[in-house]
């Protein structure tokens, strides 16, 4: 599958913004998504993720109440809605697939085997 993430851009503190990531293919539904985010000079970090029916969902603490992830399965489109951005916020975000069948989605960078370019979010104090 091959993943496409849109949507970033510069936001001021306090603002919002929805990301959206394409999948290819025809078996999206079989994928558990997942958010990741990489700040400079940071490692990368777990953001979110969604099972594949959209019924599970597990969000960092740092973004739990903020960020909500969703996916239409039938637009193999995963969707990151970010409210009440901050600066720390900044960062790289890319969406990654798990292709393997896990009752609930994974959190582990490791454990996705598929992940789309990155989208810079800059958000200004």
């Amino acid at each position: 599958v091959q993943l496409q993430a849109f949507g970033g851009g510069l936001v001021q503190a306090g603002g919002s913004l929805r990301l959206s990531c394409a999948a290819s293919g025809r078996t999206f539904s079989s994928y558990s998504m997942g958010w990741f985010r990489q700040a400079p000079g940071k490692v990368r970090e777990f953001v979110a993720s969604i099972s594949r029916s959209g019924g599970i969902t597990y969000y960092a603490d740092s973004v739990k109440g903020r960020f909500t992830i969703s996916r239409d399965n039938a637009k193999n489109t995963v969707y990151l809605q970010m409210n009440s951005l901050k600066p720390e916020d900044t960062a790289v975000y890319y969406c990654a697939a798990d292709r393997l069948l896990r009752h609930t989605p994974s959190k582990d960078e490791d454990e996705y085997d598929y992940w789309g370019q990155g989208t810079q979010v800059t958000v200004s104090s």
